[in-house]
């Protein structure tokens, strides 16, 4: 049995890594573990090799690898390709994901499979395709990437929720049963973060419901479309994001769940076991401009008596 290598010498392998978190956590382990092996993977080949080659001046041997989080078969070469390269994976970030913001009512089949392929399934497979290499090296690491919405539901986010919450139970799961092979897991909570997340998020909208303004929920479309501005003063930027990542990483003992977010460890108790259902709903109603749609439906069944 091989054993646990000092974080400097380890092999960390990043999704998502070819812009917003995943990249600025390879550049911080770059610039601060010099020699330390990075294995980044996403799927624009152009940018991973941006973010490679600034990794690479920095002192970090680099493994470039494309993949669609999406596709089994990509995850499963994924794993592969880093146990061929370097012959061990220390520490997994499972990082790439995205969010469909959309009302329940809205989502089609399709992108509901999408979200879960993608911020679940995903991530599912490349743990288990990692964990036979990382028991018999003697132990690793597993951070997964979840967000504020894995530990609160709110309307128009309930994909992105569900497939959030999904991954905070894998994480439980695997912090029990991998603990005495010394695989340690831990989650990261992030609240907004200034990267391109609701930018996307508008872009799925608008290819698969192109004429969401004409819906009912049209003032929660409106809503998402304004969200980024709304956010910028609370938002982190994904270096301070990544800084908590790294304390995941190096701590001996790291803690189930790390927030990163302004009041966050403050933020969701309150929410979620302190004030009641029914303020924690209002409060979410009106953020997204669900309150708007219940009142315009009140009064448009007025109307028709």
């Amino acid at each position: 049995m091989s054993k646990v290598l000092p974080f400097s010498q380890q092999t960390i392998l990043i999704t998502g890594a070819s812009a917003g978190i995943g990249a600025a956590l390879a550049k911080n382990l770059a610039k601060e573990f010099s020699g330390i092996r990075l294995v980044l993977s996403a799927r624009r080949q152009d940018k991973l090799e941006e973010v490679a080659s600034k990794c690479q001046q920095a002192g970090a041997e680099v493994l470039v690898v494309c993949a669609d989080m999406a596709d089994s078969e990509q995850v499963k070469a994924l794993a592969q390709k880093a146990l061929e390269r370097f012959d061990r994976v220390d520490a997994l970030i499972n990082n790439a994901g995205y969010g469909y913001m959309c009302p329940i009512e809205l989502v089609s089949p399709e992108a509901a499979k999408q979200q879960f392929a993608v911020n679940f399934h995903g991530p599912l497979l490349l743990i288990q395709s990692l964990i036979p290499a990382m028991r018999q090296q003697g132990g690793g690491r597993i951070v997964n990437v979840s967000s504020l919405g894995g530990r609160m539901a709110f309307p128009a986010g309930g994909m992105y929720s569900c497939s959030k919450f999904a991954l905070e139970a894998l994480s439980d799961v695997l912090r029990m049963e991998l603990k005495a092979f010394n695989i340690h897991t831990a989650i990261v909570e992030p609240g907004p973060v200034v990267t391109e997340f609701f930018g996307v998020a508008w872009d799925k909208i608008q290819q698969t419901i192109p004429n969401c303004e004409q819906t009912i929920y049209q003032p929660a479309f409106e809503k998402i479309e304004a969200i980024d501005k709304q956010l910028q003063l609370l938002g982190w930027t994904p270096e301070k994001v990544a800084e908590i990542i790294v304390r995941s990483l190096v701590a001996r003992h790291p803690r189930p769940r790390y927030f990163a977010a302004t009041g966050g460890s403050f933020f969701v108790p309150v929410m979620t076991k302190i004030v009641p259902t029914w303020f924690a709903d209002a409060f979410w109603k009106r953020f997204y401009g669900f309150d708007r749609i219940e009142k315009e439906w009140k009064e448009s069944l007025k109307d028709r008596k």
